[in-house]
C-alpha cells in the first residue's frame, strides 16, 4: 500500500487584532471567568502570549502537550480549560476522565492530526503487522488507540533505543522529519509516515545559513520536527522544554530559534538577558505558509476565551473504550520515563 495522498490544509481565518486596552478588559474577564467557575487554564507553550500571561497570572500552567495533561490531572479543579489544539484536550481528558475539559475552540487542530486519519493509519498498519507502532503524541485519541506506544520529542531517542536494543522494528508516526531524526540517531529500523507540521516544515536551509552568518556568535536551536538539513546547522535539538533550558544555560547572548515563536513567551522569561531571535521562514526555497506561528494555535485568544463557559459544543469527549485502549500505550512512555 502507497502511503495516502497529500493532504492540503485549510487554513483558519487570522483573529482580529485588539488593543492594549481591549485585551486588558477581556484579561480581567477570563480571570473572574475562571475564578467564579473553579476553573484553571492549562496552555501550549506555542499559544499567543496573552494567552500564556492569563494562565500564569491566573494560577494556572504553561508547557507543552503532556506536561499539560499531567498537570491538570495533578490539580484539584474538576474543569480545565485547555488552550490549544484539539489532540492537547484529548490526552488531558484521557489522563483526567473524571474532569470536564472544555477548550477556547474545537477548531483548533494540527497539521499531523489532519495527515493520519485514523482509518487510513489503521490500514497501514494491518500491511505491516511484524512492526511495533510508535506515534507520536501530536495524534488524535483514535491514532493513539493503535499504538504499542505514545512518546514525546523529549524521550523519543530514548524510547526507540530501548525497543530497537530488544530487536524490534518500528512503524513510525505521523511526523516524518522527527522520525528521521530519531531513526538517524538510533540506527533503528523505522517506517515512516509521511506527516509534517507545518510550521517545522517550512524552515529551510539556505535561509537559515544566511541568518547564521549575521549573527556569527549565535547558538541555533532547532525543534527535530525541522527538516533534517535544518537540523544540522544546530547547536541543540530538542523539544520545546529542552530548547527553553539550553536558551537558558547558551553562554552565547544570542539564540536563533527553529520553532514556533510562541514559545518566545516562556523562553524570554528563562533567558532574560538573551536576544531571541526567530529562524526565517521566508525567502529562497521558502514559502513562509505559516510563518514560524501555528495558525490553529493562533485561534485561542483572549475573545473566545472570555466566552468559553457561555458556548456550546466547546467540550471534550473521549469514549471509555478509546481512552481504554489509548493510554495503554502512553501509559508505557509514562513508565518508562519515571526509570
Amino acid at each position: 500500500m502507497s502511503q495516502p495522498e497529500k493532504f492540503e490544509f485549510p487554513f483558519p481565518v487570522p483573529p482580529k487584532t485588539l488593543s492594549d486596552q481591549e485585551k486588558e478588559k477581556l484579561l480581567q474577564k477570563c480571570k473572574k471567568n475562571l475564578k467564579d467557575n473553579d476553573a484553571v487554564l492549562i496552555a501550549h507553550y506555542y499559544t499567543d502570549p496573552s494567552i500564556q500571561q492569563l494562565a500564569e497570572e491566573s494560577g494556572g500552567f504553561v508547557g507543552d502537550s503532556l506536561e499539560m495533561a499531567k498537570y491538570g490531572a495533578n490539580h484539584r479543579a474538576q474543569t480545565l480549560v485547555v488552550a490549544g489544539v484539539k489532540f492537547m484536550g484529548e490526552t488531558s481528558k484521557m489522563l483526567s476522565p473524571e474532569k470536564k475539559v472544555i477548550m477556547p475552540t474545537l477548531e483548533a487542530t494540527c497539521s499531523l492530526d489532519i495527515g493520519c486519519p485514523a482509518d487510513k493509519f489503521a490500514a497501514f498498519i494491518s500491511e505491516h503487522p511484524d512492526r511495533t507502532v510508535v506515534v507520536y503524541a501530536n495524534t488524535s485519541a483514535a491514532v493513539k488507540a493503535q499504538a504499542d506506544w505514545v512518546i514525546t520529542s523529549s524521550i523519543a531517542v530514548d524510547v526507540i533505543k530501548h525497543l530497537d536494543a530488544k530487536g524490534e522494528k518500528i512503524l513510525w508516526a505521523p511526523d516524518k522529519h522527527l522520525g528521521a531524526y530519531i531513526q538517524k540517531q538510533t540506527g533503528a529500523d523505522m517506517l515512516l509516515w509521511d506527516g509534517h507540521c507545518i510550521v517545522h516544515d517550512e524552515f529551510k536551509h539556505i535561509a537559515l545559513s544566511k541568518t547564521k552568518a549575521l549573527y556569527p556568535d549565535a547558538e541555533v536551536l532547532v525543534h527535530p520536527e525541522s527538516p533534517d538539513n535544518v537540523i544540522q546547522l544546530a547547536d541543540h535539538v530538542g523539544s520545546t522544554s529542552q530548547l527553553i533550558s539550553a536558551a537558558r544555560l547558551s553562554k552565547s547572548s544570542q539564540v536563533i530559534v527553529a520553532t514556533d515563536r510562541g514559545i518566545f513567551h516562556k523562553m524570554q522569561q528563562a533567558a532574560p538577558d538573551k536576544e531571541l531571535i526567530i529562524a526565517p521562514t521566508a525567502g529562497e526555497g521558502a514559502s513562509c505558509k505559516s510563518c514560524a506561528q501555528c495558525p490553529w494555535m493562533k485561534m485561542n485568544q483572549l475573545s473566545n476565551m472570555a466566552e468559553v463557559f457561555e458556548v456550546q459544543n466547546n467540550e471534550i469527549f473521549v469514549s471509555e473504550d478509546l481512552i481504554k485502549r489509548a493510554m495503554t500505550p502512553l501509559s508505557r512512555m509514562i513508565e518508562f520515563n519515571k526509570h
